[in-house]
């Protein structure tokens, strides 16, 4: 198949990029590299040391992997990216272009407008450029468990819709499931399950939304071949995900700070089953486009308190609980379907030590590379 993979440059795009390069497809990356720009910003950097674009895709080629490249802002070249999807008549999109952190979404005015400014026309742009170059095109997006919020009151969180009855007739239907966004970055995704749907309506648009549980690891089978192919690494407090944090505090030797009470239940998945979702999702397109696919992304949940004190026990690190800076309930229950991805053949890694060995491998490699004073710098909101 022919795949266009936007933000292609970032965590999850570019071993996606690779793993459908590795298993035949014709890729392209079109990606505007502000993921790059935004360690400057925030003084920030990955644990693992990326290299630059060229020489990924140079690394790329010598393992079979031949995927071009073009820097787009799709959210404001939006003609640019009309004229290119036209000469590439992809049969899918892969949708990953949008700044993916909630606490830099929170960091001041100018963070929350530049996430709304940029993930919101982005979206928008992606589903007007597939009907004006090609409605079959089938749109796969990397949405986020966070547009659910984390509360159990419907009971298991299912996938997208919600099924209800409406009093007044006793008439049984399904809606999209209640938004409770917990930051502008969740709103925008929030957001984007409301242009799905209308794009889908009017125009029949083929999309699946993937709605993704926390992400820990680094690697995949691709991102292994090569040094100058490995993935980032976020360990800070802005747009590091929470295990991956933990397992750099205790590489370095220093306390493992969990929020508040630590009883926050969390969905999570390996970043080898993030590409594999995505491939998966890809290559079983919907034969219903009546309305949007939405499967749930996730391997299983989790208490914070419990990864935490798994990793103190292993690695004989001292846990230091300190303020949450989110508004959230300090505790809560999470159930969560995944029976579409599942039934695609996923068959999702669990969390257990030696997964974790292997990250903390990498970090205990790395860890001259951590700057401390960066793991508890998320605002508060």
């Amino acid at each position: 198949m022919n795949i266009v993979v936007l933000g292609g440059d970032g965590f999850c795009g570019w071993p996606t990029a690779l793993k459908l390069s590795k298993s035949g497809h014709k890729v392209t990356i079109i990606d505007n590299l502000c993921r790059r720009s935004i360690d400057v910003e925030l003084s920030s950097n990955s644990l693992t040391n990326i290299a630059s674009i060229a020489d990924r895709l140079s690394a790329a080629r010598l393992h079979g992997m031949d995927i071009d490249f073009y820097n787009i802002d799709i959210a404001k070249e939006y003609y640019r990216f009309v004229v290119l999807l036209e000469n590439i008549r992809p049969d899918a999109v892969v949708h990953f272009a949008e700044q993916r952190a909630a606490p830099y979404s929170m960091i001041s005015e100018k963070e929350r407008r530049y996430t709304v400014d940029n993930n919101i026309p982005c979206t928008h742009n992606v589903l007007n450029a597939i009907v004006e170059v090609d409605t079959n095109i089938h749109l796969v997006h990397l949405g986020t468990m966070g547009v659910y919020g984390y509360s159990a009151a419907f009971g298991k969180i299912p996938e997208g819709y919600l099924d209800i009855t409406i009093n007044q007739t006793n008439e049984k239907v399904d809606i999209l499931y209640p938004t409770n966004p917990g930051s502008v970055y969740h709103m925008t995704k929030s957001l984007d399950q409301i242009l799905f749907q209308f794009y889908n309506k009017n125009w029949g648009l083929k999309i699946t939304d993937l709605h993704q549980g926390i992400v820990w690891g680094t690697q995949t089978d691709e991102t292994v071949l090569d040094d100058k192919l490995v993935n980032r690494f976020d360990y800070d407090g802005i747009y590091g995900t929470v295990l991956n944090r933990f397992i750099s505090q205790a590489a370095a030797g220093i306390p493992i700070t969990v929020y508040g009470t630590g009883e926050q239940t969390r969905a999570f998945i390996h970043i080898k089953d993030t590409v594999q979702c995505v491939k998966l999702s890809i290559e079983n397109p919907p034969e219903d486009t009546s309305r949007v696919r939405i499967f749930n992304q996730v391997a299983e949940t989790k208490r914070l308190i419990d990864l935490a004190n798994m990793l103190a026990e292993k690695y004989n690190s001292q846990i230091e609980h300190v303020k949450n800076p989110r508004k959230e309930a300090a505790s809560n229950d999470l159930e969560v379907a995944n029976n579409g991805l599942r039934g695609l053949g996923l068959s999702p890694i669990t969390l257990d030590e030696a997964l974790v060995e292997d990250v903390m491998f990498i970090a205990k490699q790395l860890s001259a590379n951590l700057r401390p004073e960066q793991i508890l710098n998320s605002p508060e909101w």
